[in-house]
């Protein structure tokens, strides 16, 4: 456990996430995932968290392990057609994390997943948050366009609206 990164969460805790996502934000990656969701039948959730607290971070539980928890919390994976795609943020580790259902998973892979995460985080790194998560939003959803096309009207599983934890 480094104490480093114990400090970083405690001092960042969620207030940043907020700073960086205020509402005219959220409202524009909640579009953003509409947008998206039109061109395929997946379903997409953004969720950052701008800090570990209590158990998690004292855990020193990594990014990837949290937002599989997440993942499970909010049913990404209980979609028809297994192709629910969570795109995950940890504000304080400026960690992005993509956990795929199996359906879009196995076509999609690790690498592919990986190769939007790092974009992301590069946007990050140049303080772009918003046209970060946009940008992800839109790499996501043209991967689930490829593989899952929408198919007469198909129903909307999940809530667009991004979670600020």
């Amino acid at each position: 456990m480094s104490i480093r990164r114990i400090t970083r969460h405690l001092l960042q805790h969620h207030w940043r996430a907020k700073q960086v996502f205020p509402k005219g934000v959220l409202d524009r990656i909640e579009q953003a995932i509409k947008r998206g969701e039109a061109m395929h039948s997946g379903q997409v959730r953004f969720v950052v968290e701008g800090a570990l607290d209590g158990g998690p971070l004292f855990r020193n539980q990594p990014a990837r392990e949290r937002a599989l928890d997440v993942f499970s919390q909010l049913r990404i994976w209980d979609t028809a057609h297994n192709n629910g795609v969570l795109i995950y943020l940890l504000l304080a580790d400026r960690d992005v994390e993509i956990i795929a259902d199996r359906g879009i998973d196995t076509k999609v892979g690790a690498e592919g997943w990986e190769r939007i995460c790092r974009a992301m985080e590069a946007e990050f790194r140049s303080g772009q948050f918003e046209r970060g998560v946009i940008g992800g939003i839109d790499a996501v959803s043209r991967e689930l366009a490829k593989h899952f096309p929408p198919r007469g009207s198909h129903a909307n599983e999940l809530p667009d609206a991004p979670v600020v934890m």
